[in-house]
């Protein structure tokens, strides 16, 4: 599946991988979900990188609460008779806290490119429709991304060691 990506990183200072990474992570998400997108549409996908009080904002805003948070996806909301005149499948938006990435993976003793390809691949799961509140969801959702992640050579993020089950952070917790 093709994809295009509208890339913005609106967090100057912060390290955030280059935009090539994310082209990459998108390509296998979207790659990976082709059956639940358009067949034979390219997508596109916008992604803007912020700072913690955006991400609160947005996050408050939209899900009502008041708090940084790692990744916000925003599904397209085009009419679908819209849509189908475009060239490309308007997918959505992610907006992807580069603080609280990064905060993250340190907790959690990630890799910090691997806790931003997870989510990335993450956020586009959500976009092509797949969720985590119910239990069965987040397993499927779960296993996916743990799949999308191997083919990028990235170990599974819900993998228990020792190291991550120490500190108070989980990577489940944000299923609400």
């Amino acid at each position: 599946m093709i994809s295009t990506l509208d890339f913005e990183n609106a967090c100057p200072g912060s390290t955030v991988p280059a935009e090539a990474r994310f082209r990459v992570w998108v390509d296998a998400a979207v790659g990976a979900t082709a059956s639940l997108q358009q067949p034979g549409r390219p997508v596109n996908i916008s992604i803007r990188v912020v700072d913690e009080q955006e991400s609160a904002e947005l996050n408050l805003g939209y899900r009502g609460k008041n708090y940084p948070t790692n990744v916000l996806s925003f599904s397209s909301d085009v009419p679908p008779t819209i849509a189908a005149l475009l060239e490309e499948w308007p997918l959505g938006d992610l907006v992807i806290c580069a603080p609280v990435v990064a905060r993250e993976a340190q907790e959690q003793g990630k890799v910090a490119e691997h806790h931003w390809a997870h989510m990335v691949i993450h956020g586009v799961l959500h976009l092509s429709g797949l969720d985590h509140q119910e239990d069965q969801e987040a397993e499927h959702m779960e296993s996916l991304e743990t799949q999308i992640l191997a083919t990028l050579g990235i170990a599974d993020p819900y993998q228990e060691d020792p190291i991550s089950t120490s500190l108070s952070a989980n990577p489940k917790e944000d299923r609400r």
